[in-house]
């Protein structure tokens, strides 16, 4: 059995510097001092906005990914730029692309995206009290707002309407 109880890197090489994220390749020691390649997916990190116009309501998005080549439903969601504070990020984020803004925000947790193979850590935030401004979305994004229950948006985590892992992670909080 290989152990690894923390962090031995042995070398790290960047093999990807993109727009979005990078990749490095690492050896890494075991505990025994086997020698073993990581690839690892560097990431600022992102933002993920519970926004609840009225108490017993969530905002979702529904937009095209190319990576899935699926339009999907989602919570608002974005990237953060480098060393940008992750409550501006998400203010941000909710107005990009829902038109909203809220005046009660509240941190919920942080969690990691795919911590296998990526170091991207999200935050999720609640945002309340909201009010309709206009969307502001960047030039390559299209999102349609829905306005539903957090019952019909749990139903549809159920069956399978929602596939985002972080959307059913921050629709949890609502449950």
């Amino acid at each position: 059995m290989v152990l690894f109880t923390k962090k031995q890197t042995i070398a790290s090489k960047s093999i990807y510097k993109g727009l979005i994220f990078n990749v490095r390749l690492d050896t890494v020691s075991s505990d025994e001092g086997k020698q073993f390649p990581r690839e690892v997916i560097e990431h600022n990190g992102g933002v993920v906005i519970v926004c609840q116009p009225e108490p017993d309501k969530v905002i979702l998005i529904k937009q095209y990914r190319y990576s899935v080549d699926e339009e999907l439903i989602e919570l608002p969601a974005g990237r953060l730029n480098l060393g940008e504070d992750r409550h501006l990020a998400a203010q941000r984020e909710l107005e990009e692309e829902t038109g909203y803004k809220a005046n009660i925000w509240k941190d919920l947790t942080s969690m990691y995206s795919a911590p296998g193979f990526c170091d991207e850590l999200l935050s999720f935030h609640l945002a309340q009290d909201t009010y309709f401004v206009g969307q502001n979305l960047d030039e390559d994004e299209h999102t349609d707002v829905m306005i539903v229950t957090v019952k019909e948006a749990w139903q549809m985590v159920k069956d399978k309407k929602i596939k985002d892992a972080k959307t059913a992670a921050g629709l949890a909080f609502l449950l």
